[in-house]
């Protein structure tokens, strides 16, 4: 199943084909696999959606997407040519089912053509109330009667609430079976959210100061500069714990805080995660609720010299309302290892840098273990950085060169961008080519995301009980001072992000 060598045949179908997702990450993740030989010529990408297109039109917009976003250039001598023969475009109305018998005529003629042997992979690029109705078109045009594998891949959100995500998989669960059932969250393909569980499990002086023993607290930080520009109607129905907890936060949760799992397969790996989920103590009371998070809105402000309207100025946004576009909460993971070690969590839109971070705070020497000296220890740091720069960052204490004896933070660093290059593969790419080889580590399996959402909801039911509880913020900070005294009140503060002061790390 592992390795890079070029992938079985398979048909490729991209439902939502036209849209901003299929444009920005799937066809250049596509290209990608071929460029790099991890797709043989055996294959072929069947794009569906509502809106006529010729394949001319098709593969023409295939290559202006490419062009713009894919991460190698375009080949000439006629190697796009050869590419392109791969692209197939038929308009298709998912609501209507005899649609679903001309894309199975169209796919055993292109399977004939291709020397394909059935494997068929459906990539639901679509809003996920029409996942269970696409799924059940499939299955009754024999769609699913195939000789090789069949492989649904879906993106979030999956439901608003537990009761919602429950409905979608059963729908699903209808026509695919759980292993066949590919949920996207595209955080897990970044390259150093995969690289947590090696550096903690690969490294033997890590792993033994890996609890709560010697580890003060944990922040975990998803920051975001825009706004919620031309998703005003979605956003303002899921808001940030819907959209960014729900998901992405927790699976961060889960890598940092897992168990070595007894074998590093799928499975396995999954269950540990589950174990986690289950162990985030839930916050039930609009009390509990209202001490341990922090809900906030972005309203007037600037960015580096640009004037920042409100979120309830934004389009399609209700001039009244109570959305959050900022989250952070201090939770616990309540389980032997990590009892008492706050996880600190934020996430929120239009703040001063893009960046997602971990940040694992160890617990300080006493001071008069050490020489006495006019500043304190600074705690030793580790910390994950995701994005935009991709790199580890250690801080220790030191002795200042000279002949005082000084104690200061020295700063170590891994920097990943630097040493293979910005041209790592992109997280849609490496999840694409995942599914394509049936490789599930990461993507989520259901019992993560009810179990997710069960937490979620806890919160979300204590926000609709308490009613505007969202507290504003001013567009280019970091958030409302609550989410600051969440920290303080414990002894702790946000440690500064990469950019936001010399932190010896030069990683370019």
């Amino acid at each position: 199943m592992n390795g890079n060598h070029a992938l079985d045949g398979a048909a490729i179908f991209i439902f939502g084909a036209t849209g901003d997702l299929a444009k920005r990450k799937l066809y250049p993740a596509i290209y990608s696999l071929y460029k790099e030989g991890k797709l043989s010529e055996n294959f072929t990408v069947i794009g569906l959606a509502r809106r006529p297109r010729t394949n001319e039109e098709f593969r023409e917009n295939v290559h202006d997407s490419i062009k713009e976003f894919a991460r190698h250039d375009l080949q000439g001598n006629g190697a796009w040519e050869k590419f392109a023969q791969h692209f197939h475009y038929l308009s298709l109305d998912i609501t209507d089912p005899s649609h679903f018998t001309k894309l199975r005529m169209l796919t055993e003629q292109l399977e004939n053509k291709f020397e394909l042997t059935g494997n068929r992979l459906f990539y639901l690029a679509l809003a996920p109330d029409l996942f269970g109705q696409v799924a059940h078109h499939l299955k009754d045009g024999e769609m699913l009667n195939v000789k090789g594998w069949k492989r649904l891949v879906i993106e979030k959100p999956f439901g608003y609430d537990l009761p919602s995500a429950e409905k979608l998989n059963e729908e699903i669960r209808d026509v695919f079976e759980e292993h066949e059932i590919f949920r996207i969250d595209h955080y897990l393909g970044k390259e150093m959210v995969q690289n947590i569980e090696v550096i903690r499990f690969a490294n033997a002086f890590f792993e033994p100061l890996w609890n709560n023993k010697y580890i003060a607290n944990i922040q975990i930080t998803l920051s975001e500069t825009v706004g919620v520009e031309d998703r005003g109607a979605y956003y303002d129905q899921a808001g940030a714990l819907n959209d960014m907890v729900q998901n992405h936060v927790l699976q961060m949760v889960a890598m940092m805080a897992m168990e070595l799992p007894s074998r590093l397969v799928p499975e396995d790996i999954r269950d540990e995660k589950v174990k986690v989920l289950r162990s985030i103590r839930k916050y039930k009371t609009l009390d509990e609720v209202k001490k341990h998070v922090v809900r906030g809105q972005y309203g007037e402000g600037s960015l580096n010299g640009k004037d920042l309207s409100a979120y309830r100025n934004e389009n399609n946004v209700d001039p009244s309302s109570t959305t959050e576009t900022f989250f952070t909460a201090k939770l616990f993971v309540d389980n032997l290892r990590w009892a008492g070690v706050p996880f600190y969590v934020r996430t929120g839109k239009r703040m001063p840098a893009k960046a997602t971070e971990i940040v694992v705070e160890f617990k300080n020497l006493p001071d008069n273990v050490y020489f006495t000296q006019k500043t304190a220890l600074q705690p030793n740091l580790i910390v994950f950085r995701v994005n935009p720069v991709e790199g580890i960052f250690i801080k220790i204490n030191g002795k200042s060169p000279g002949s005082e004896m000084k104690i200061v933070p020295v700063a170590m660093d891994f920097c990943q961008s630097s040493q293979v290059g910005i041209n790592t593969p992109e997280a849609y790419e490496r999840l694409l080519y995942d599914a394509l080889r049936g490789e599930s580590t990461y993507f989520t399996r259901w019992d993560e995301v009810s179990t997710a959402w069960e937490f979620i909801d806890t919160i979300a039911h204590a926000w609709k009980e308490e009613g505007d509880g969202v507290v504003p913020y001013k567009s280019g900070s970091w958030g409302p001072d609550e989410a600051s005294a969440l920290l303080a009140e414990d002894g702790f503060k946000w440690w500064p992000l990469h950019g936001q002061e010399d932190d010896g790390l030069d990683c370019k």
